[in-house]
């Protein structure tokens, strides 16, 4: 993933920053605890096709 695109994607339920998850293909929101898709080299950035996150997973 592009690190220009990375650095203004947020979140866009809280709009906190995201971290890449490269082996998931997956952008983290910590705060919100979900995972957003990167499908075909584009962040899915839809709350509904986020999915959630385990307390493990986050750390």
């Amino acid at each position: 993933m592009d690190k220009r695109l990375l650095d203004i994607l947020v979140c866009p339920l809280c709009k906190s920053q995201l971290h890449l998850d490269a082996a998931k293909r997956e952008l983290i929101c910590k705060a919100d605890r979900l995972a957003y898709p990167i499908r075909d080299d584009v962040p899915v950035m839809l709350v509904d096709e986020a999915r959630s996150l385990s307390a493990d997973e986050i750390a």
